[in-house]
């Protein structure tokens, strides 16, 4: 049986396709969640975070160790089929319902108080994770390359991929 002979730039395509791979990977097992990348969408944490600011969520920090104070991503009580709309806010209240659940009340910063129906009541299963990192002003470069733009510029990246590909083969004809 005789040996592949992928040509050498194939080769560095593949390692690196394995290794953002990898690193995506690593990326949702650390941090607990598919997605641990969240841009802040409203001005309701003024001025702790403001609008287009990034933020890196961790489901590793458990619901009932969660503090007062403590900034969090969630999603909004909405009743069942509801699509529902990510919030970050920072945890007001912790308290127990009557069947002794953990429920949290939260608020934004900016906020004059708790919106029913959005800031509580926040379950276990409305809990995405606590925001352990923002970069501000990240997210505008993310919302930017959002699509139909990211798509644009992976095609380009393949099209100049594709030209110093044939470049290099013309070279060694």
């Amino acid at each position: 049986m005789g040996k592949l002979n992928f040509p050498k730039e194939l080769k560095y395509i593949i390692i690196a396709v394995v290794i953002v791979g990898l690193v995506w990977v690593a990326i949702r097992l650390s941090f607990g969640v598919i997605n641990p990348f969240y841009v802040v969408a409203s001005e309701s944490m003024v001025p702790r975070l403001n609008v287009g600011d990034f933020v890196v969520v961790s489901h590793n920090i458990p619901f009932d160790e969660l503090n007062k104070g403590d900034i969090i991503v969630f999603k909004e009580p909405v009743p069942d089929g509801e699509e529902a709309d990510a919030i970050v806010h920072r945890v007001n209240e912790i308290l127990t319902d009557p069947e002794d659940n953990l429920v949290i009340v939260t608020k934004g910063d900016a906020n004059s108080g708790s919106i029913p129906g959005i800031d509580f009541p926040i379950y276990e299963s409305n809990y995405v994770g606590k925001v352990v990192v923002d970069i501000p002003k990240l997210g505008l470069v993310t919302k930017a390359i959002s699509p139909p733009v990211n798509y644009i510029i992976i095609a380009i990246i393949l099209v100049i991929l594709f030209f110093l590909f044939k470049k290099g083969k013309d070279k060694t004809q």
